[in-house]
């Protein structure tokens, strides 16, 4: 298993549209993909879950990545959180 914490850097949060994106991300890995924020765990590849989540920026969110592409999905989830979600 790979972890690290990544800051949300985009001024709207994790609403629905970086949502989606991060799903669409994740998707595409064999690897569970967890979030964490305030000890709410959320499946990285369900919308809902992530949305759950309530993430505003600056909000500090814990990705682990647990399989045999896990630290290419991690470094994935990393670039969309530094690209701001392709959004800015």
């Amino acid at each position: 298993m790979v972890s690290k914490e990544l800051k949300v850097l985009n001024e709207a949060g994790i609403h629905a549209r970086p949502a989606a994106a991060v799903v669409e991300v994740c998707g595409k890995f064999q690897s569970h993909i967890t979030f964490t924020k305030d000890d709410i765990k959320a499946n990285a590849k369900s919308i809902m879950n992530i949305m759950l989540l309530a993430a505003e920026f600056g909000a500090v969110i814990r990705v682990e990545a647990e399989g045999p592409d896990e630290a290419d999905a991690l470094a994935a989830v990393e670039r969309l959180f530094e690209e701001r979600f392709h959004r800015e």
